[in-house]
């Protein structure tokens, strides 16, 4: 069954001027401005597995046949330098610098056909971030309000939180190539239907989010009477009947509000409550304390929460940045591997599964971890992988998903699906119905175009 939900007019049609409006700066400080779209109810009317999602987007583009699709009787220039090693679920060898995940490929479903034709990061990003392919690949791809909202803005704007929670949040990079990638927030859907968005480093000690503290030299008491203000000029000026934009702006103010006098939201971001040992586990690395806070997030009511690995696709040094290594000479993309990439890897995802499954999570959120593509099946002349759209790896665990459980495959060499391909647009649609959101939804665009949410979900993953 197909379900629409109406948009407003959108930015091009934003009926006043924001002269009219007062400036409390709460609603500025949370990034929680004019809304555009949407005072929506719920849409999902499905089975829920999934009350809460994880998104580790793997920024870069992490090699298949490196980590969870090892071809170990490929060719060398196939198979790489790495050794598979066995894991718990027989059959189904992981690189061998994934011990730990290893120990707990029980819980997951990995997705071995994952397809699409977009070899630029920031059109393969936006793909990947939206469930919605570029009108091209090209990598100077522009953000704009004609491409497509982030999955947590579409969860905000067919399945929002009525409480002082956020519904998504993202953290701690503003991912990009050159030029903003797209796909990061709620574009034609409106400003109000944008994640919670900071890039504060969760490693660092004494983490704060100075959005959630009033400046010092703002009271509540005072922010609240410049509110009421606000409400009487709009009212006395007959704005609130004529603009669904006002209406919007007026319902993200309140929204502002609730967060910055809740205790409830604090304490979701206070990661030194965390006993030491755990923080350890998880890795004092941004990524690391990125996945603990997402734990936090999700425990405290969070529907989707998107931790970014790395703001950069990388390729410039061993020791930081995202999955990307064909820029580095001779052998330096497996020292990478080897010393960062794949280390953090097995340490955090590892410490994440066993820390959602010790609190009784698991079984209801879903972890996804995935990138924009993967990479070449041959090893080129500088000893690295290039991009790799045609072929590459999903993991999914938890949130409704098989434990154990490997649907298509790739070829012989990890070239191309071999059974079963499934487009991002499927991944979205998977992920939606997890979430008991129909795929069928319909949102509007700047144009009023009904547009649906997602493709066809992969329904041999879900237990």
């Amino acid at each position: 069954m197909t379900r629409s939900v109406r948009g407003c007019r959108g930015a091009r049609g934003a009926a006043f001027g924001r002269r009219h409006l007062l400036s409390a700066g709460g609603a500025g400080m949370l990034g929680l401005t004019l809304p555009r779209v949407l005072g929506a109810a719920s849409v999902a009317s499905l089975p829920v597995r999934a009350r809460r999602v994880i998104f580790l987007f793997q920024w870069g583009g992490p090699s298949h046949l490196d980590t969870f699709d090892m071809k170990p009787d490929a060719p060398r220039e196939i198979r790489g330098p790495l050794a598979p090693i066995s894991s718990v679920v027989p059959g189904l060898p992981v690189s061998e610098h994934f011990p730990e995940m290893a120990k707990r490929m029980d819980r997951v479903t990995l997705i071995h056909s994952m397809t699409h034709t977009m070899k630029n990061h920031n059109s393969a990003g936006y793909y990947a971030l939206t469930g919605h392919a570029p009108p091209s690949d090209d990598q100077r791809l522009r953000d704009s309000l004609d491409l497509w909202p982030a999955y947590g803005s579409v969860v905000d704007a067919v399945a929002p939180r009525r409480d002082e929670m956020p519904t998504s949040v993202s953290y701690p990079y503003t991912i990009s190539d050159g030029s903003i990638t797209p796909g990061q927030h709620a574009s034609f859907l409106g400003k109000r239907h944008d994640p919670f968005f900071f890039t504060e480093n969760p490693a660092t000690e004494g983490f704060r989010l100075p959005q959630l503290s009033l400046p010092a030299d703002l009271e509540l008491g005072r922010m609240e009477r410049r509110r009421e203000l606000q409400r009487i000029i709009d009212r006395e000026a007959g704005l609130l009947e004529r603009s669904a934009d006002v209406g919007g702006f007026d319902a993200a103010y309140d929204k502002a509000i609730r967060m910055l006098t809740s205790a409830r939201v604090k304490e979701a971001f206070d990661l030194e409550a965390e006993p030491a040992a755990l923080r350890d586990r998880y890795g004092r690395t941004t990524y690391g304390q990125g996945c603990l806070l997402a734990r936090r997030l999700v425990e405290a009511g969070v529907t989707f929460v998107t931790v970014y690995f790395a703001s950069s696709i990388g390729g410039k040094r061993i020791d930081e940045g995202g999955w990307d290594t064909h820029g580095f000479d001779n052998t330096r993309m497996f020292e990478i591997v080897d010393k960062y990439h794949h280390p953090i890897t097995d340490r955090t995802l590892s410490a994440l599964l066993d820390d959602l499954e010790e609190r009784g999570l698991l079984d209801d959120t879903l972890v996804l971890w995935v990138g924009e593509f993967g990479r070449t099946p041959k090893i080129n002349d500088a000893a690295s992988r290039d991009h790799w759209p045609q072929c590459y790896t999903a993991l999914l665990a938890g949130g409704g998903v098989k434990r154990g459980f490997v649907h298509g495959a790739s070829d012989a060499h990890g070239m191309f699906p071999a059974r079963h391909p499934v487009r991002p647009e499927d991944l979205a649609a998977t992920l939606y119905m997890l979430m008991g959101i129909d795929p069928g939804t319909e949102v509007h665009d700047l144009t009023g175009r009904p547009l649906s949410i997602a493709g066809r979900p992969v329904t041999e993953v879900i237990a």
